[in-house]
């Protein structure tokens, strides 16, 4: 967003505020002020002018000042109605220069998961991604994507969904935790995963990069989130925030998602361990298909930057990429 739209909705979600405060915070008249808020009413925003000053009545349901209003991190919103992909949108921006840009859309019509795997992206959802250009090397790129999951974890949790994560960043409402058998849908319908797999997935996530030997260039990093869905629209092997505990405020849903990896990519020592407590696939029996087999066995940690530790019958293999599937609790023997 512009340095005069940053200054604007900060200074009106901090309260009320007076003409002349706001001009002489912008650094413009107050004619131009008053054109400023004009295009926030026009916006869908609810702007008085009271005793003390300009209050905000009303926040838009969603779109790009929605999010950006009262929102603790520095980021460029774009929003789009209709978008083919939010991450081909990103990719073009980063093509272009931007830097910490958020693309959402209300809908996507040609969305994709891991191994270009078709999903559903309708009205209802949160899709969006996040271009960065972390300062450094690639290797380091699979600690973002975590700290996405781990990000998209905490808001759902803060709307009253028991969330979790599947290795290495599907978001999961595992049916241990007592959530209700409601469907849903995400970024990979999973159509051909077992029936009894015991969860449910809420989130997906699709990242891309481009890189040198030693730096990043640019990460974009796709989240997909069934948010206020009809479980009814959505297949079998997944659910939704509105499905597990109500329908939530899209704008501050993608806010809390926002705001909670913006502190993540500040501190990545803090990534493995915020995903550690939020983990369903540790302790439990697993199965991973790899680009080179099949490992099965009990997982029992991650390591940097995001491999999963398997102890099998051959001892302790370590998994770098792949798809993982879980079998049953660690404990429940073979």
């Amino acid at each position: 967003m512009s340095d005069t739209r940053r200054t604007l909705l900060d200074a009106l979600a901090a309260g009320p505020v007076s003409g002349p405060d706001l001009a002489d915070r912008l650094g413009v008249s107050r004619a131009a002020v008053w054109k400023h808020v004009e295009a926030l009413r026009d916006e869908g925003f609810g702007v008085e002018s009271a005793g003390d000053g300009y209050v905000v009545t009303d926040v838009p349901e969603y779109g790009a000042p929605a999010i950006e209003y009262g929102l603790d991190a520095d980021y460029d919103v774009e929003f789009h109605e209709t978008l083919d992909s939010s991450n081909d949108r990103a990719r073009d921006l980063a093509a272009e220069g931007a830097s910490d840009v958020v693309v959402v859309a209300r809908e996507q019509t040609a969305s994709r998961g891991r191994k270009n795997r078709e999903w559903s992206a309708p009205d209802g959802g949160v899709w969006l991604s996040l271009l960065v250009r972390p300062d450094e090397p690639p290797a380091y790129a699979p600690l973002y994507t975590l700290a996405m999951a781990v990000a998209v974890c905490d808001a759902a949790r803060e709307a009253g969904v028991d969330a979790k994560i599947k290795w290495p960043n599907d978001v999961i409402v595992s049916e241990a935790s007592g959530g209700s058998p409601a469907h849903a849908g995400d970024r990979s319908t999973d159509a051909d995963a077992p029936d009894d797999r015991g969860y449910r997935k809420l989130c997906g996530i699709l990242t891309e990069m481009e890189g040198e030997a030693d730096r990043v260039s640019w990460l974009v990093i796709g989240p997909g989130v069934n948010v206020n869905l009809d479980p009814a629209e959505l297949p079998e092997v997944a659910t939704s925030v509105a499905a597990e505990a109500g329908p939530v405020e899209r704008r501050v849903f993608v806010q809390r998602v926002l705001e909670r990896f913006d502190a993540l990519r500040s501190d990545l020592d803090a990534v493995l361990p915020a995903w550690r407590e939020r983990a369903d696939t540790l302790g439990r029996r697993v199965r991973v298909h790899t680009a080179s087999g099949v490992i099965e066995g009990d997982a029992v940690d991650i390591e940097h930057p995001g491999t999963l530790v398997v102890s099998t019958d051959a001892g302790e293999k370590r998994v770098h990429a792949g798809d993982c599937e879980h079998l049953r609790p660690a404990d429940d023997g073979r």
